[in-house]
């Protein structure tokens, strides 16, 4: 959408634009809509909302097919959780992972199972504590995603379930991500196979979609789809409005310093004539001949509803390095990567009344449930106090 007399007009007669209708977005756009002085618009450049969270019904099977893959609210923050309870109510979906390796199922993340599994005997707790720390005795210099994997799980599950899924989701070599990314990963000497540990976990009984729309229900929020904030960014800024910036950080600033390093991701989907295609709703793929990182089964995240018992549908995850004309989705955060950003951010805090926030305005990697305690913070700290 190009310039014109409307985009002008919802412009002059709102006091924030929100570019990006994603979680973040939205629910800045919930919480400054609490005021009944304050106006909203948010300017979305895709023909849905919710970001890539987003989810739809196949018309056909009654499936909800996570179409960015699949998205798992968790938090044990309780003031998220009441949030978002107020736009939807959960299901008691728990998250549970596989790994197939070599023509093997092993639960993930690394429990007692396997471990045992890997060494190809049952080991008791204080056993596999044992048997890791022997096989991760390799004194290792570098602070990288690598060294930090290798000393918490050895490096015999490393390289059988870590280093080609690792290679193949973030397209770089191991040794060149930070640890941080690893330290997200759950290890356990028991048989619990939960994926996440936290206090609240499912998923909307109705869909994000609803979920979604829940939160912008407010008379006083205005939304434009298929809109590109950058095809009128000086215009938008000239109006003087306070702007909450969603997007990729680097895009704003026009790439000044060069791209900063992200990962996309392509999905394959495929509709089934079976009643189950895998059992679970997830599986991994870390073998590098295998040319996808995981399949989604996404009838599996909603047990509570009744399908169709002949068809399923799956999607197959593929990740690469995303050009300047992909969507990003993770950022890759290299040491090349932390340099630009800290001249980015200086740029940023250079900005008039523009405040920067989600996962890619931020360059952080942030979960649902981050992303919703972030935007609260914004909003309460530094937004309403501008206003």
């Amino acid at each position: 959408m190009v310039w014109s007399p409307q985009i002008e007009k919802e412009i002059s007669s709102s006091d924030v634009v929100i570019v990006g209708a994603g979680l973040f977005g939205l629910t800045c756009a919930n919480l400054l809509a609490l005021n009944p002085k304050i106006r909203i618009l948010i300017l979305e450049k895709r023909n849905h909302i919710g970001g890539n969270a987003y989810s739809y019904f196949d018309p056909d099977t009654g499936i909800e097919v996570h179409k960015y893959g699949s998205h798992l609210f968790h938090t044990s923050n309780l003031k998220v959780w009441d949030f978002v309870n107020q736009f939807t109510s959960f299901n008691n979906y728990r998250h549970v992972v596989f790994s197939v390796h070599n023509s093997q199922l092993f639960s993930m993340p690394v429990n007692l199972h396997t471990i045992s599994q890997i060494y190809g005997q049952f080991l008791g707790p204080d056993q596999a504590r044992a048997r890791i720390q022997e096989d991760s005795m390799i004194q290792l210099e570098v602070d990288n995603f690598e060294s930090k994997a290798i000393s918490s799980i050895g490096k015999v599950i490393y390289q059988s379930l870590f280093k080609g899924y690792t290679q193949k989701q973030w397209q770089v070599n191991p040794q060149e991500l930070p640890s941080s990314v690893f330290s997200r990963l759950p290890i356990r000497f028991n048989l619990d196979n939960s994926y996440f540990n936290d206090d609240f976990q499912g998923l909307p009984r109705d869909g994000y979609e609803s979920f979604f729309n829940s939160m912008i229900s407010n008379e006083r929020i205005r939304l434009l789809l298929n809109t590109d904030f950058f095809d009128f960014k000086e215009k938008v800024k000239k109006q003087n409005k306070i702007i909450i910036y969603t997007g990729p950080i680097d895009r704003y600033f026009e790439y000044k310093f060069g791209s900063l390093g992200w990962r996309t991701l392509d999905f394959e989907i495929e509709k089934l004539n079976l009643p189950d295609f895998q059992g679970t709703s997830v599986i991994n793929y870390p073998d590098l001949d295998v040319p996808f990182t995981r399949i989604h089964e996404f009838k599996h995240l909603h047990p509570e509803r009744s399908y169709s018992a002949s068809q399923t549908i799956i999607m197959r995850e593929y990740s690469r390095q995303a050009g300047r004309l992909d969507e990003p989705y993770y950022p890759i955060n290299s040491a090349e990567d932390r340099k630009k950003l800290v001249n980015y951010r200086n740029l940023q805090n250079a900005e008039t009344n523009t405040f920067f926030g989600g996962r890619l305005g931020t360059y952080l990697y942030l979960d649902m449930h981050m992303a919703i305690a972030s935007a609260m913070n914004l909003v309460e700290n530094e937004v309403l106090p501008c206003l």
